[in-house]
């Protein structure tokens, strides 16, 4: 699940990042009005955190022109204002919510949950393949309902892997969709060697009904063990 955070406070900015990461939610993070809506305008996501008080152009005059455009991210206001006008404005430029600050990581996470929950009806929350099952709310990855300990890296190949069931998926599309390295002088096929297998340990072994499947010479691909 990919989040915009737009943010200028350095501090603030750096926590949203690691904790949200922490979370195994994939973070971009965007510290002036001015790239955060180029990001937006040109990438992705599934979600939005939006500072209100930006440099240049700023939190409102973003969510207006998106909303304008039709884009219906959900997306979280951070204020620091708590003035009823300053958060009737937010609400009435399209936030779905807001927070002021200072406030409590967990209570953000909680409310960005919520959000989420309530989403879209175009919004593809839980994946399913076999007996495997991950909640992108939740972030909790489950095989024949017993529940696995992924990293962040683990989690998002997973994902990667699941949106693509049945699909042989190369090397190539792996490091440039999971480990967003589009163009690198040195390949990248050993680390996601060394991850995949890593995760196959966590998703196969022990297990008569393998999931990842290697297809020598190009890829992976997330399909019951054919027997």
């Amino acid at each position: 699940m990919r989040v915009l955070v737009i943010e200028d406070e350095p501090k603030v900015a750096r926590a949203l990042k690691q904790g949200l990461e922490g979370e195994h939610y994939q973070v971009v993070l965007a510290t002036t009005g001015e790239e955060g809506f180029f990001r937006l305008s040109a990438e992705t996501f599934d979600f939005l955190v939006l500072d209100l008080m930006l440099p240049g152009r700023d939190g409102l005059e973003i969510l207006r022109t998106v909303r304008r455009r039709g884009l219906q991210i959900p997306v979280l206001v951070l204020t620091a204002r708590d003035a009823v006008e300053d958060r009737v404005a937010g609400l009435d430029a399209g936030a779905d919510d807001y927070l002021v600050k200072p406030f409590a990581f967990a209570e953000l996470l909680a409310r960005i949950r919520a959000l989420l929950r309530r989403g879209r009806s175009d919004q593809v929350l839980r994946l399913k393949a076999a007996d495997l099952e991950m909640d992108l709310v939740t972030h909790t990855v489950t095989r024949a309902d017993q529940p696995l300990e992924l990293t962040p890296r683990e989690f998002e190949l997973l994902e990667y892997l699941m949106r693509h069931d049945q699909q042989v998926v190369s090397r190539e599309m792996l490091a440039r969709e999971v480990w967003k390295e589009p163009v690198r002088a040195t390949p990248l096929d050993n680390v996601i060697d060394v991850h995949v297998a890593r995760l196959r340990k966590k998703l196969d072994q022990g297990r008569p009904q393998k999931l990842i499947q290697t297809v020598r010479g190009v890829g992976f691909v997330l399909r019951e063990e054919e027997r």
